[in-house]
């Protein structure tokens, strides 16, 4: 593995058949969590996370 290679490893947190959460490290932002949708893939700072975390596990 090249060391670019190692740096963009994910670090997957939970993923479904059609569902995927990851996150990365970012030099400027920090963490970035990334939330796969199927066709879509959103992208979070740890303090946008937390919020989206509250909020579905309010709506469960």
């Amino acid at each position: 593995m090249s060391k670019i290679q190692a740096e963009f490893e994910p670090d997957v947190i939970s993923e479904t058949e059609n569902f995927g959460v990851w996150r990365s490290e970012d030099k400027e932002e920090g963490v970035i969590y990334h939330i796969e949708l199927g066709g879509i893939t959103l992208h979070m700072t740890a303090e946008e996370w937390d919020e989206f975390v509250v909020v579905i596990k309010g709506a469960a």
